[in-house]
């Protein structure tokens, strides 16, 4: 990842990539396949984690390499509802 896709996020959404790394530790993290944004090159995922208190939603793809390669992160109400239903009916 270059240097203008993280300060583009950074500026987009005030998150940088090296944060959003942190929600791949939540160990309750959710992760969705995104459809809309997945194609026959590239399987694209979303996974919404928490880091410190605040649930993140970070978008990503998997290289065959098994690197993951961050699309872009930030703070999403929806996600952080999302997080705290499934987790309020799974427990």
């Amino acid at each position: 990842m270059g240097p203008n896709q993280r300060s583009g996020n950074v500026a987009a959404h005030g998150v940088d990539f090296t944060a959003a790394k942190r929600a791949f530790d939540d160990p309750q993290a959710l992760v969705v396949f995104d459809t809309a944004h997945s194609g026959k090159r590239e399987l694209r995922w979303w996974l919404l984690g928490k880091v410190d208190t605040r649930v993140m939603l970070v978008r990503y793809t998997r290289r065959p390499s098994g690197i993951i390669r961050i699309i872009g992160t930030g703070y999403w109400h929806q996600g952080k509802e999302l997080y705290e239903d499934h987790w309020k009916n799974h427990s």
